[in-house]
């Protein structure tokens, strides 16, 4: 039971994280661009 609880809290971790990383990526920002992607000279895309 222990085991079923971690790993539906590891999975709800990772899902927010995974919809945060999204939404960034709608609003113009990401990782690989140092977060703007206006000032990477078209490179994220």
């Amino acid at each position: 039971m222990g085991t079923f609880v971690v790993g539906a809290i590891v999975c709800v971790l990772v899902g927010f994280a995974v919809r945060s990383m999204v939404r960034d990526k709608k609003n113009g920002k990401s990782i690989q661009c140092g977060g703007d992607c206006k000032n990477c000279g078209g490179h994220c895309h």
